[in-house]
């Protein structure tokens, strides 16, 4: 059973994983100035995973400048995980491991049951979560999300860039936070 969607302008889950050079990620612990981006994705068996955190390394910088924090985080464990960081050649880009299930679904994540190697010839874990992107405020307070069911069709960081551009010169509220009978 699926819980409640995450409602904008209300905090949101705890988030605490290792990263992949040794520290730890704790969302909050040290926001970004403007806001965090956590970018949650399948784990190394996921090809499109790849193609789309490689768009995420390149981006990174441009996100950092406009005082943005990134994290890519997966239920992968620690060797899978720095598989991927290398995969994409990671430098800018923090990789988080080992996010539970029961975090992924407090997030709002879809679970998936493995199907055995993907096109790649990797073994999918017997469960995974599906991917999110989820911008959050410095107070912890959610200010855009996106979750997916399946690998395709996310959103692309370029316009999640022109988004914050505006965002930040607009002041922009999220939206989205009606929670009131209809």
């Amino acid at each position: 059973m699926r819980q409640s969607a995450l409602m904008p302008r209300y905090p949101v889950p705890a988030l605490n994983v290792q990263l992949t050079n040794g520290g730890r990620f704790v969302l909050g612990a040290q926001p970004g100035e403007k806001f965090d981006m956590v970018v949650f994705y399948r784990g190394l068996h996921c090809p499109i995973c790849a193609k789309y955190l490689l768009e995420l390394e390149r981006l990174a910088p441009e996100f950092a400048t406009r005082g943005v924090r990134v994290v890519a985080v997966s239920s992968d464990d620690a060797d899978r995980a720095q598989q991927m960081a290398t995969k994409v050649s990671a430098n800018a880009l923090q990789f988080g491991w080992g996010l539970s299930l029961r975090s992924a679904r407090e997030w709002g994540l879809y679970i998936s049951e493995s199907r055995g190697k993907t096109s790649i010839g990797i073994e999918e874990p017997a469960l995974f979560s599906e991917p999110g992107v989820f911008i959050v405020r410095a107070d912890g307070t959610l200010y855009y999300g996106a979750v997916q069911t399946m690998p395709f069709a996310r959103p692309p960081f370029q316009e999640l860039l022109g988004a914050i551009d505006f965002a930040i010169a607009k002041d922009y509220p999220a939206r989205g936070e009606y929670a009131g009978a209809v």
